[in-house]
């Protein structure tokens, strides 16, 4: 996917752009290419793959959400800010989280937010830890591709507020899904949509699951994340 091919796709997802905007995701790619010579950010190093599996695919998530109706993001697992960065560049009026365990990504993402003039939060730290001191505060929890779906939703629903959302942007889910059913019931959370979707060109499969909370979750219920991996949540 070029960059003109970007823009026609964008457009069919009723994305608004500008110049700035363009030119910002310019910078981001080439700052991503250049900080990834010594300090490993990405597999995926050639720019219309960039533009595909980073920028166009962060995108997606408008599918299952109008961003114009939301006041704050949070990208758990974010790596290199892929789905939240991108996110932010094209809806400025978010207050986007970027979180992150990997000091070697955060440190990236601060220079990036420099280099493209955006201001978002950057946090070093693990999901569960930083979930005590931020339960149900946000309006949208993301993660593109960190974990498996059971994991990730114990890690992020915390996170979200009452009525809010869980975004998972995934690969193959059928398994996962199956799997996580349990655990999304008993953190007083619904499946309510999955969309299901070829990537521009038929360049892989992709699935997003959309996942309601219907109740705060209460500090007593976060769980260490060993026991998150060896002990799932049953009915």
């Amino acid at each position: 996917m070029n960059r003109k091919e970007f823009i026609k796709e964008i457009t069919k997802l009723n994305i608004n752009y500008n110049e700035d905007m363009l030119n910002k995701l310019e910078i981001y790619k080439e700052f991503l290419k250049e900080y990834n010579m010594h300090t490993n950010l990405t597999a995926i190093k050639n720019d219309d793959d960039i533009y595909l599996k980073h920028f166009y695919d962060s995108l997606t998530i408008v599918k299952a959400v109008n961003l114009n109706n939301v006041s704050n993001l949070i990208d758990i697992g974010t790596g290199a800010g892929f789905p939240g960065m991108v996110v932010k560049i094209f809806f400025p009026h978010l207050n986007v989280y970027l979180l992150d365990s990997n000091n070697k990504k955060t440190k990236f993402l601060q220079e990036l937010q420099e280099k493209i003039s955006i201001s978002v939060n950057i946090i070093n730290d693990r999901c569960e830890n930083y979930a005590k001191l931020n339960l149900n505060k946000f309006d949208i929890v993301t993660s593109r591709a960190v974990a498996n779906l059971r994991i990730l939703s114990e890690l992020s629903l915390p996170l979200v507020k009452k009525d809010g959302l869980f975004i998972a942007l995934k690969g193959n889910i059928e398994e996962e899904l199956k799997d996580a059913l349990d655990t999304i019931h008993l953190l007083d959370s619904e499946i309510i949509n999955t969309i299901n979707f070829d990537l521009y060109n038929n360049d892989g499969i992709r699935n997003i699951v959309v996942i309601k909370k219907n109740k705060d979750t209460l500090l007593n219920k976060l769980r260490p994340y060993d026991k998150i991996i060896k002990k799932p949540l049953k009915i």
